[in-house]
């Protein structure tokens, strides 16, 4: 199970960092065509939103999978490391596993009708395949259910006091 965690971790690590870098190349370039070469095109700043959109959701799943989440720690950080396990199981199970269900279960069938429809950008000039952005949705919570799994084994593990 750590190999596969492991390699699991490292695989969203890259890919978020991979998009980050992309993103900031992307932006790069379109400042440079519009403020030097007085140039812009409508795909370009299409793509920016697409990778930060793809950036960030994938990146849930990255910082779930490094328990590096936002959570309110006035009363959690004083709690014992049992009773933090408990917790973040818990809120797996009610929160985040039941959400990310509903969202991929519903994404699947958004993204399908975008493909099916042939969705494009309603911009001249902008994206076509609209279905590849839509269809990162449920990919992105089909991986937050995936990295919840594996935070919520490894909250098991120290709640019955086998420390990962």
């Amino acid at each position: 199970m750590t190999k596969i965690r492991s390699t699991y971790t490292r695989w969203l690590e890259n890919l978020t960092v991979g998009l980050l870098l992309l993103t900031i190349f992307n932006v790069f370039i379109d400042v440079v065509l519009r403020y030097v070469f007085n140039n812009s095109s409508i795909a370009l700043q299409e793509i920016e939103w697409h990778l930060f959109s793809t950036l960030f959701l994938l990146g849930i799943s990255y910082t779930l999978q490094s328990d590096a989440h936002v959570r309110v720690d006035i009363f959690y950080a004083n709690l014992t490391q049992k009773k933090q396990a408990l917790i973040n199981i818990t809120g797996f199970v009610i929160f985040i596993l039941p959400i990310s269900l509903l969202v991929a279960y519903y994404g699947i069938d958004y993204s399908f009708n975008a493909f099916e429809i042939s969705e494009i950008s309603g911009d001249p000039g902008g994206l076509t395949h609209r279905f590849i952005i839509k269809s990162v949705i449920p990919l992105s919570f089909i991986l937050v259910i995936i990295s919840g799994f594996i935070f919520a084994h490894d909250n098991y593990k120290n709640l019955k006091g086998e420390n990962t």
